[in-house]
This record gives structure tokens, C-alpha cells and sequence, in this order.
């Protein structure tokens, strides 16, 4: 019940910052207009989200018969979280070692691992994998970063409107108001900065507990810990050799491995360095 209540604030919070953006991008109007985007967004992130990202991968539901010990696996993580359902399993047709969870709560949600993940990984070390994204589940992660991502895109939309609408669009926006200046120079640097900042330290800390979740379901963080470090070297390896990642960074977010960052950029990374985590697991 906590985690629903903080899911609710965060998304309060969110779009009343996405209307108070519009509303200095274009006065009353502006703001009436991005209440009504944060309610479309809203909907559709709730309902639809899963469905799309699922369809982006062309992930296709895990045979019964041929995952058979990977669906054990994870009906076994999902009695351990004391989930209402087992989620769906789901196969992504890429070579990359990864896996991310979806769906609006645990009655709802969805694991998807790489077919590169099952190849990469012995089994039990792909539990600890499942592990991770069922803590997720557990704390509706995934409602809450679907919906941050989806305002700070949002965020994002409008900064770029004000940038190439320059005073135009601020109303009261003219030399003889310097209050309009200050609400453009906002919307253009600080607002999209903010935005990006909340979901990067939003979906750390939540990286964070997925981790400690699988150590607890698995008895022990060295699972985890064996299976992030040989996803990184599969990963780095692989993308090398296609020259590009297979996974878009509008999602990357959701997964449970993102690439290495360049240092001036880990402040918005959306996850924290490998070796953060592996300390924090060994803690």
C-alpha cells in the first residue's frame, strides 16, 4: 500500500510540474493544455505502455515446453515474492545479454530476457536476473518510471517549443518584463535539466532496491553480481561488434544493464556503475 501511495504522489508531483512548465510556456491556455497531455499521458503509460514496448522488441511469449526450467524458475522467484500472479514470460529476439519487467502492477507485469541473456548465463544466475526485475514488480517500479519517463519526455517537448518560439510564445515574454525572460531561460535549460535529473535519481535508487531484492529471493548477492559482470563484458563485446546497441535509449531505462556512461554524463545515467552495484550487493 506504501509503494501505491508513493506511485500516486510522484505522478501528482510530476504533472504539476508539467503544468507549471506549460503554464510558462503559454500562460492559462498552456497550462490547461499540458493538464491535459499529463492526463493523456498518464492513461496511456497506465495501459499501454507494456503492450508497446514489448511490440517494439518483437518479443514473443516463452514456449512452455522449450523455457521450461526458465518458467519453474521464475514461478518459483514469484511464490518466494509472494506475488498475486506469476508474470508472463517473454523471449526478446536480440543477441544483447539483458532483461527488463513491465506492466502496471503485480497483476499485471511482464519479464522479458534476451535470448543473448539465456545464451550468456548459466541458470541460475538468469534467476538472479529474474530476481532483480520481480523486485521491480514488487515495488511498481515500473508504473513509476513509466510515468516519469513519460513526463520528462514531455518536459522535453515543451523546452524544445519554447526554444524555437523563442519570446513569442512566453506571454508577457518582452524586454519591458523581465519575468518572461527568466520563465524562458527556465523552461529552455533548467526545466528539461530537472526533469532529467528526477528520472536519472529515481531510477538509480530503484536499481538500487531491485538489486537488494534479488540478493534477498536468491540468499546471496553473488548470483547478481556474476551475472552483471558477465553481462557487461557480453554486452561491450557485442555492441562492438554491431557497431550500435539493439536497445533504443528511450527504453533503455527499463532494463536491467545499461552501457558504460562517460563521466561527465553519470549524473543522468539512469543506472548506477557496475561496480557501484557490486559493491552494494557485497555489502
Amino acid at each position: 500500500m506504501l509503494n501505491i501511495i508513493k506511485s500516486g504522489l510522484l505522478i501528482v508531483l510530476m504533472s504539476v510540474f508539467l503544468v507549471f512548465v506549460g503554464s510558462i510556456v503559454g500562460g492559462t491556455d498552456g497550462a490547461l493544455i499540458c493538464f491535459a497531455i499529463s492526463l493523456v499521458f498518464n492513461f496511456f503509460s497506465y495501459f499501454f505502455s507494456d503492450k508497446i514496448v514489448l511490440a517494439s522488441y518483437r518479443a514473443q511469449p516463452a514456449d512452455p515446453q522449450q523455457y521450461a526450467w526458465l518458467h519453474e524458475a521464475l514461478a518459483k522467484l514469484a511464490n518466494a515474492a509472494e506475488l498475486p500472479v506469476i508474470p508472463k514470460l517473454y523471449i526478446i529476439p536480440i543477441a544483447e545479454p539483458n532483461a527488463f519487467a513491465t506492466g502496471r502492477n503485480p497483476k499485471h507485469a511482464v519479464v522479458a530476457v534476451t535470448q543473448g541473456l539465456l545464451n550468456a548465463l548459466p541458470h541460475d544466475e538468469v534467476a538472479a536476473v529474474m530476481a532483480h526485475e520481480l523486485g521491480h514488480v514488487k515495488h511498481y517500479d515500473i508504473l513509476i518510471q513509466t510515468i516519469v519517463a513519460a513526463m520528462a519526455s514531455a518536459i522535453m517537448w515543451l523546452s524544445t517549443i519554447a526554444r524555437w518560439g523563442g519570446g513569442f510564445i512566453l506571454r508577457g515574454g518582452n524586454d519591458r518584463n523581465n519575468s518572461g525572460v527568466i520563465g524562458w531561460l527556465f523552461v529552455v535549460i533548467l526545466a528539461p535539466i530537472t526533469a532529467m535529473l528526477v528520472q536519472a535519481a529515481i531510477s538509480r535508487s530503484r536499481e538500487y532496491m531491485a538489486d537488494d531484492y534479488s540478493r534477498k529471493l536468491m540468499g546471496s548477492g553473488e548470483y547478481l553480481v556474476n551475472a552483471l559482470s558477465r553481462i557487461s563484458g557480453a554486452e561491450e563485446m557485442i555492441v562492438e561488434e554491431q557497431q550500435g546497441s539493439a536497445i533504443s535509449p528511450s527504453t533503455a531505462h527499463m532494463f536491467i544493464y545499461s552501457p558504460k556512461t562517460n563521466f561527465l554524463f553519470k549524473i543522468f545515467s539512469t543506472h548506477p556503475s557496475l561496480e557501484e552495484r557490486i559493491d552494494n550487493l557485497r555489502k
